[in-house]
């Protein structure tokens, strides 16, 4: 089975090494690997952050383990060669449209959280984000009023099959897991949402065995901090999801911990960290690998069928914090080459 390895900028390519050298000691000779240029890496080399070798080579692979984009060399060019727009198309061009974000608190790690141990000992859920509609792929740019003022705009927008679509995925998820499904919108203000929200309950009788709810998205991150044990699956929009599913890695005790999968409707899929690219200490051996590693453990089980592979890795990564491996972000010295031995140690 071939895996696309997009490294990416900043600290990707440093997690992506060590989650290579984990597949490598749990898959062997099971899965091979082709290594392409993405985000401000590509631009500088080649002028465009997708370059099409590497969207063929994401189209030909079984699954892509991705690192990170995004290079403040970068931030003055047009939107559409910067680097963020890399991630941004190849969801667009495989139509990875189902993101899985979950969020679990290892015991190891309460106090690294946020939130009061008693609390964040409880976190553990899944966000399902919608990945091809909203402000992100709406109709945007900028125009001048009739009073002659610079005005930007950025459409959200989602028509009943797009919703209906990440909906199912929503109850399904939730159907592996607890059976309650959280709704989050903001229909009390967007009709974007209303449309959202009538399309979910319509959507729900397919599902009788599900709870369903509700929540306003102002209330979903008071209620993240508040109370994240109450949440077992949540399903949301693009914006809103992003938005909170980087609160909720916070809740979890790091950004660096948390991985992240997106699928398209046969389980193919893109596996990441959800931190960005850490410019700021790239290069420095202080990034977390943990997150990655933990994405191509979802990659095993979701999209290259190895489920009991992607078990001996997790298990491997809670051996290695039970041990007391810690990177800075966890409070620790630790190394990102380092973390990455002492899981493979751990395996």
């Amino acid at each position: 089975m071939l895996v696309a390895l997009l490294p990416g900028d900043g600290i990707g390519p440093e997690v992506v090494a060590q989650a290579k050298r984990v597949l490598d000691a749990v898959c062997g000779d099971a899965l091979s690997y082709e290594e392409a240029p993405v985000g401000g890496a590509a631009y500088k080399t080649q002028g465009h952050p997708l370059p099409p070798a590497t969207l063929d080579l994401a189209k030909r692979a079984d699954a892509i383990l991705f690192g990170a984009v995004g290079d403040p060399d970068c931030d003055a060019l047009e939107r559409r060669l910067r680097p963020e727009q890399a991630i941004l198309g190849l969801r667009k061009e495989l139509t990875l449209f189902a993101n899985l974000r979950p969020a679990t608190l290892f015991p190891e790690l309460a106090d690294a959280s946020a939130l009061r141990p008693e609390v964040a000992k409880a976190i553990d859920m899944v966000i399902v984000r919608e990945l091809n509609g909203d402000v992100y792929f709406g109709e945007k740019g900028m125009r001048t009023t009739p009073s002659g003022r610079r005005q930007g705009y950025d459409v959200m927008s989602y028509d009943e099959d797009e919703v209906a679509r990440i909906a199912h995925v929503g109850f399904r998820t939730a159907r592996a897991r607890r059976g309650r499904l959280c709704s989050v919108d903001k229909a009390n203000v967007l009709e974007t949402s209303q449309l959202w929200r009538d399309v979910v309950i319509e959507v729900a009788r397919n599902y009788p065995d599900i709870e369903l709810s509700h929540m306003y998205v102002d209330n979903a991150a008071m209620q993240l901090v508040r109370n994240p044990g109450q949440f077992d699956v949540i399903v949301t929009g693009n914006l809103f999801g992003d938005i909170l599913s980087d609160q909720a890695s916070m809740c979890a005790g790091s950004i660096g911990m948390l991985p992240s999968a997106s699928l398209d409707a046969n389980q193919k899929g893109l596996y990441e960290p959800i931190h960005g690219s850490a410019p700021d200490i790239a290069g420095q051996g202080k990034a977390n690998p943990l997150a990655t590693i933990l994405s191509a453990a979802m990659m095993l089980r979701y999209s290259l069928g190895m489920a009991a592979e992607a078990d001996r890795i997790e298990a491997a990564v809670a051996k290695a914090l039970a041990a007391g491996q810690r990177t800075a972000d966890l409070g620790g010295a630790v190394t990102t080459e380092q973390m990455g031995e002492a899981v493979l140690a751990s395996l």
